[in-house]
């Protein structure tokens, strides 16, 4: 497959991104699942889950929300209940939805702030309930990804025997589209360009938040429609590994790594790279040599047919680089799936994978992560590739450059010339670490 990026806007001159087809293809794939299982119905409140059964979206306020929900009934098309004037909006510029046929006003339960005698949570089991009936489903158990308890029970309380759907979805999302491939890309060399600012930033002096700051605005100056998270981690912060920025000032030679999360047009990205900042020990740039080498051994793995305890066999133990165990260790040594969310199947992690391994196929998308704390116990390297699963390999769609070490920041020049950027920091020499002990 050849995987292309291209404009984001639309051209008469050439073939780009289809979204009619994206659509198509993507309910296609959910109906194909639900046809395979045993459920009458899948009831969704996860709003990536909305997004790709009806391609609705009212904005990134919403996504921590549960108020709307979509109901696909077996045999039938999509319905989309959803916030106020939203529903208005999806009749006017909704056509696939068939106007207030499909298009309809409704609400959940507001995570609990509407009165629980309202009667809100009522009202969308008696919905479900009436579509059920329509299509002589009643009987029929129902998916459900996610629901907050007040619904779970209406929905009992309706006589609906409510089951978990959310393996139904993300068996459906799995395996990506010509169209979803084309989307991850663009939003991959979104973040592309905003590391080359972030790398063109990166000084003694800079804060954390700073980088933070730096990095949302190229992005939504690209067109960006959720800057997700920025990861943005520094100094002694990288050992052990937070998954928070802070406001920490940003010193001469320390390390420094991103993971930046976005969404374009839904379509995420979880793409990490790694600089020192001026220079780099000796230690944070074997660190560096360690988890690079873990990451070309499990991309060189990638292709169909293998599976995910195939690649974090390859991967260390928790154990070797200071944990207890696999739970402990979690995400530091990890692949995900990559698609309208991040962490969608498959999974890798030695938690789980070795005993229960998935086969990888070709469309799938994912990121593959590994880290490896440097030998004086302050710092730490992590790195971040996105990879399409190809007929006979795999092709990496995150291209700013981390085959090696980046060093960010001012050149300093001393009598005898350019200062070395791999040295020890002074304040750790006088330490066992330091010293190699």
């Amino acid at each position: 497959m050849a995987i292309g990026t291209y404009g984001t806007n639309a051209v008469d001159w050439e073939q780009r991104i289809d979204l009619d087809r994206l659509r198509r293809e993507r309910l296609a794939r959910l109906n194909a699942e639900l046809e395979r299982s045993s459920l009458g119905a899948v009831l969704a409140f996860d709003f990536a889950n909305i997004r790709y059964m009806t391609a609705t979206h009212i904005g990134t306020w919403a996504i921590d929300k549960f108020i709307r929900f979509a109901l696909l009934v077996r045999g039938a098309e999509p319905i989309i209940w959803d916030f106020g004037s939203a529903a208005r909006h999806h009749q006017l510029y909704n056509p696939w939805l068939d106007g207030e046929k499909r298009a309809r006003a409704g609400i959940s339960v507001l995570r609990g702030a509407f009165h629980p005698d309202a009667g809100i949570a009522e009202e969308l089991a008696r919905k479900i309930a009436v579509e059920l009936a329509e299509h002589g489903l009643s009987d029929a158990p129902v998916g459900i990804d996610i629901a907050e308890m007040p619904v779970l029970l209406a929905l009992q309380r309706a006589g609906i025997e409510v089951v978990d759907g959310q393996q139904l979805f993300l068996e459906a999302r799995r395996v990506k589209t010509v169209d979803e491939i084309s989307l991850l890309t663009q939003a991959a060399s979104m973040v592309d360009a905003a590391y080359e600012e972030l790398y063109e930033f990166l000084r003694p002096g800079v804060r954390e938040n700073e980088c933070v700051g730096l990095v949302s605005k190229k992005l939504y100056d690209l067109g960006s429609e959720f800057v997700e998270g920025v990861n943005a981690i520094s100094g002694e912060r990288c050992a052990p590994h937070p998954h928070v920025y802070s406001d920490r000032l940003i010193r001469p030679g320390d390390p420094a790594f991103f993971d930046i999360l976005h969404s374009h047009v839904g379509y995420r990205t979880c793409y990490y790279r790694c600089f020192a900042v001026g220079s780099a020990s000796a230690g944070m740039r074997d660190a560096y040599v360690r988890c690079r080498e873990y990451m070309d051994r499990a991309i060189a793995a990638v292709r169909p047919g293998a599976t995910t305890a195939d690649i974090v066999s390859l991967w260390p133990r928790a154990e070797e680089f200071g944990f207890p165990n696999e739970e402990a260790a979690f995400a530091l040594q990890y692949g995900h799936g990559v698609g309208l969310s991040i962490w969608e199947k498959p999974i890798f992690s030695r938690l789980v994978s070795l005993d229960h391994p998935e086969v990888l196929e070709e469309g799938m998308v994912f990121a593959l992560e590994t880290y490896w704390p440097a030998k004086d116990g302050w710092g730490a390297a992590r790195i971040e590739e996105e990879v399409v699963v190809t007929a006979d390999g795999c092709e990496v769609i995150t291209k700013f450059p981390a085959e090696e070490l980046l060093v960010a920041g001012r050149r300093y020049w001393t009598v005898g010339g350019p200062l070395n950027t791999q040295r020890e920091a002074q304040s750790h020499l006088n330490t066992k670490a330091g010293r190699g002990e």
